[in-house]
């Protein structure tokens, strides 16, 4: 009896496959059928985010030289704060956004910048996956292209590259499946360095061999550094080092060995207590779990890059210490958090 319902269930679910198959060939055609079951190789994703952060920093690079950066205020932060674009945000949008688009037009990217340009079919990958990543990474690793959203920030901290501090930028990619960060790759354009790492996959980037998890050295937004150097020093004492720097992305390379760059900041842990952009963190939050640490929100939830690019709750991201011990020790950053 049991048998004879079982393979009257698995007929059941036999008939249904093959009419939702007919249905959607019928409906749709054989291009959506081919989209819903299409899979991507995530070396091939790591490939082209390597590519895209490297063509964005170019952009970048040559609107700073060509002095031609055209600021002005796109809108106001929740603070209050001008948020500034630039035409080097712009171009860099335009590259990065266009070699995604041509390689893999069925995968959902989200990208800090808009602008109406047209896609520049120039811009195009050759499918090869460069040797050092086929050898850190082995054979293909796939997921399917509907689990997958690209997230780009052209570049990072804007305000700072109006300012000439050059150092604090950044472009950034990140690779999430099913909101889950899994590749990270974060480009200096002006030291040309860049930072790359996959989720059970392989990094170019690692942690320093020590950490001070006792009175760490804090690493936060330069227009916030007030407000967190005084919960900072409440947490861990009054002899911890609070370093004010500009851009998510150079923030996360302060807390690793970044080897051949010339990182002036060295920092144990990074906070953030206010409103901050996804673009701005997954990347980092990627490289950071590949090797082994953490990016949560203050209250330490894991942070969804699905779709909605807000993140209310801040941040706290470490690697080599005990993360979750260090969130226990900062309730009152909690108060910081903004109230969405």
């Amino acid at each position: 009896m049991g048998v004879s319902v079982s393979r009257g269930r698995l007929l059941l679910c036999i008939l249904l496959c093959t009419g939702m198959i007919y249905y959607l060939y019928s409906r749709f055609g054989s291009t959506a059928l081919e989209s819903a079951q299409r899979k991507v190789d995530l070396r091939q994703l790591l490939s082209v985010a390597i590519r895209a952060a490297e063509e964005g920093g170019r952009a970048v690079r040559e609107v700073k030289e060509s002095d031609s950066l055209h600021q002005r205020s796109k809108g106001k932060t929740k603070e209050g704060a001008d948020e500034m674009v630039t035409s080097g945000d712009l171009l860099s949008h335009r590259r990065m956004t266009s070699l995604f688009s041509n390689t893999f037009p069925d995968i959902k990217l989200i990208s800090e910048e808009h602008d109406n340009s047209e896609v520049d079919k120039s811009l195009t990958w050759n499918y090869e996956i460069p040797t050092l990543i086929q050898e850190s990474i082995g054979n293909a690793r796939m997921v399917p292209t509907k689990a997958v959203t690209i997230w780009i920030d052209p570049l990072d901290a804007t305000q700072e590259y109006t300012e000439d501090l050059k150092n604090y930028v950044t472009t950034m990619v990140c690779i999430a499946v099913h909101g889950k960060p899994i590749i990270g790759v974060i480009h200096k354009p002006f030291s040309k360095y860049t930072a790359w790492a996959m989720v059970d996959g392989a990094s170019n980037v690692h942690p320093r061999k020590m950490y001070n998890e006792k009175t760490p050295t804090v690493i936060v937004s330069r227009s916030h550094a007030g407000a967190v150097q005084s919960f900072s020093k409440g947490a861990f004492g009054s002899n911890t080092t609070v370093i004010p720097a500009g851009g998510a992305g150079y923030k996360v390379l302060s807390l690793l060995d970044t080897r051949e760059d010339i990182q002036p900041d060295s920092a144990d842990l990074y906070i953030h207590v206010t409103f901050i952009k996804k673009w701005d963190i997954c990347a980092g939050n990627a490289i950071l779990k590949a090797l082994g640490g953490h990016m949560t929100t203050i209250e330490g939830d894991n942070i969804d890059y699905s779709d909605s690019p807000s993140n209310s709750g801040g941040l706290v991201a470490t690697v080599g210490i005990d993360h979750h011990a260090l969130l226990k020790r900062l309730p009152d950053l909690k108060n910081l958090a903004p109230k969405m």
